[in-house]
């Protein structure tokens, strides 16, 4: 089926469709149609490379999908929530000419307590966002001593994130190339000669002092670094969990600083940190970047899945083979799909080093997410902050709405009991109803719940397996947990879907239900994202860049990674496809260099 132009937004009944042929020959392939490989597909495309996508689902998105799954009700069925998409890339792909309408949240994070920790008049929640008047009334209420310290936390943060934002976008190759220039000052000239080193240099100097605060974060456990900042317990918890999202570890374990800051380097019209909901749910954003592809030429098929990635007698990436037999050949190759795929499902192992292949096989892909998406027949009600108005939404219905985060404990208890292949009876939940702001997702009167838990495990113990009834069990767990804080939520449901890890897996294609295309600890990040860069012995790197081995490139000449698995990770940022888009001209530029220049001679 042929992806073209559509009114409406994704559903699981539609996909898109008009009557261009496929051509037995592309500029470039992109393997699969989630966010990273649409927004390659729209750079190529626009800077005249003739472009085709191939995605496996009757439509396009990835985990950026909107489908309804209920009659009437439109569920962002995987991601949920916006912020990491690059401002650069909404501007150059000209999303919002394509429909793309983002509803920015304030306040953003809402954090009740069970009414069994209500003690002598002591707070019942915890609300913050981007008004600090706010955000010390709220804070105050727990700890005086916090109040000074989150503003001078938040400001901190900010300048971190302002840091490390031109590392999103900087190609680990091109830092692979300066380690391989064999003098001090080769080294220099190509830093001098590369605008994004020159402007991460410039960025790191001006850190001064905090750069000792970047170097904390990005060793040291979220939890020590939380807690000698803040006293109090449901502060310390909510902002953990933002080094857990996704992330099968607890706030104890190295690594878990990072991820907290990876959480905080989006923005949203200018404002930095913001999180906002895509009018018409998640799906909004990839159909905005399809039509935008489609605009300018790119060609996206949908119903069609990726048998294998052609390598020819060179060892260059020269096409794909269909499931149906059709082969396609083309001048690169983008893969979109994890690097387990890409690498051990997609390729014949005597095309990859062995050394490689033993990298690609040690990646960490374990999960702790199961996503439930729940459709409920009314507003869900707190008991710690009742509705004035029954039906209206307030303000903390548009936040992330921590549940469970009375004590940092509680998630450390509930990976134990993942760990152990059990169900935990009091797992991190965090709800979102984007449909208190976006009234086009639920029919009047109705929402959608998004519910992102943790922490389950991809194969539970005691022979149990993730069956319709074990997914019931939980669900109802799940929903136990949320009654205490809302009475007369199970009471509302009127349908719901719980995706496991094993279910992640299965329906996006996201190995281990990893939602990052690989878990984000230091060792799996940028010159290790996704195996350790490599500069192969011999030949020259300079001639070819067959010889570099670090995201977006791959040891198979013409093949690169586009997806999440590239750096720099997770989220629907669109940064690793735009840094392949960014690889993938340069490789056809040389070679047209060179085809000019051996005819010529």
């Amino acid at each position: 089926m042929k992806l073209g132009n559509l009114s409406k937004y994704l559903t699981n009944s539609r996909g898109y469709c008009n009557n261009v042929h496929m051509k037995k020959k592309y500029g470039a392939i992109v393997i699969g149609g989630g966010h990273n490989g649409l927004v390659s597909a729209g750079y190529l495309q626009r800077a005249g490379v003739d472009v085709c996508v191939f995605e496996r689902r009757p439509i396009v998105g990835g985990a950026a999908v909107t489908e309804e799954i209920i009659p009437g009700f439109k569920f962002s069925r995987a991601s949920y929530v916006l912020s990491l998409l690059r401002p650069q890339i909404i501007n150059d792909l000209d999303l919002k000419r394509y429909g793309l309408k983002v509803y920015k949240r304030d306040p953003s994070s809402y954090t009740p307590l069970r009414s069994s920790v209500w003690k002598n008049g002591k707070p019942r929640s915890l609300t913050l966002g981007r008004d600090m008047t706010l955000n010390v009334q709220q804070i105050g209420q727990f700890s005086e001593k916090d109040v000074q310290a989150f503003k001078e936390y938040e400001q901190l943060m900010e300048r971190l994130v302002k840091a490390l934002d031109v590392l999103i976008d900087l190609p680990p190759s091109d830092v692979v190339e300066i380690l391989a220039m064999p003098t001090i000052w080769g080294k220099v000239r190509r830093i001098a000669s590369n605008p994004r080193m020159r402007q991460a240099v410039y960025d790191f100097m001006k850190l001064g002092t905090d750069m000792l605060a970047l170097y904390e974060f990005l060793t040291r456990p979220s939890s020590q670094i939380l807690k000698r900042w803040f006293n109090s317990e449901p502060l310390i918890a909510t902002l953990a969990t933002d080094s857990v999202i996704g992330f099968m570890a607890t706030p104890d374990m190295p690594g878990t600083g990072y991820v907290l800051l990876h959480h905080l380097m989006g923005e949203l019209d200018g404002v930095r940190g913001a999180w906002g909901y895509p009018e018409g749910g998640m799906g909004a954003v990839t159909k905005a970047l399809a039509d935008s592809a489609m605009a300018v030429g790119a060609d996206i098929f949908t119903s069609k899945k990726v048998q294998q990635i052609k390598v020819d007698s060179r060892g260059f990436a020269s096409g794909v083979i269909l499931e149906d037999g059709i082969e396609i050949n083309a001048d690169i190759v983008l893969s979109n799909a994890t690097p387990k795929v890409t690498f051990l499902d997609l390729i014949s192992p005597e095309a990859l080093p062995e050394d490689f292949l033993c990298d690609v096989r040690s990646i960490d892909y374990t999960s702790p997410v199961t996503k439930i998406n729940v459709a409920v027949n009314k507003l869900p009600n707190f008991i710690a902050d009742p509705c004035t108005e029954p039906g209206h939404p307030l303000p903390l219905h548009q936040c992330t709405i921590h549940l469970n985060c009375e004590n940092s404990n509680a998630i450390f208890e509930a990976y134990q009991y993942a760990l152990e292949g059990k169900l935990c009876q009091r797992p991190l939940i965090e709800m979102v109803i984007p449909s208190s702001v976006d009234p086009t997702l639920a029919p009047p009167g109705c929402h959608v719940c998004l519910l992102f838990t943790q922490y389950t495990p991809y194969t539970l113990s005691n022979g149990k397996t993730w069956d319709e009834e074990t997914k019931e069990e939980y669900a109802n767990i799940v929903f136990d947990n949320i009654e205490e804080y809302a009475p007369g939520f199970k009471a509302s449901v009127v349908g719901k879907e719980v995706l496991t890890p094993p279910d992640l897996e299965s329906i996006f294609g996201l190995t281990g239900g990893n939602i990052f295309h690989g878990a984000m600890p230091l060792h799996q990040l940028f010159l290790s994202r996704p195996t350790p860069a490599r500069i192969n012995k011999g030949g020259n790197e300079f001639k070819s860049r067959s010889n570099v081995c670090g995201s977006p490139y791959t040891p198979i000449p013409h093949l690169l990674l586009c997806g999440s698995g590239a750096h720099p990770g997770g989220g629907v940022m669109g940064a690793p496809g735009q840094i392949a888009a960014s690889a993938g001209l340069r490789i056809l530029k040389k070679d047209k260099f060179f085809k000019v220049w051996y005819e010529m001679i």
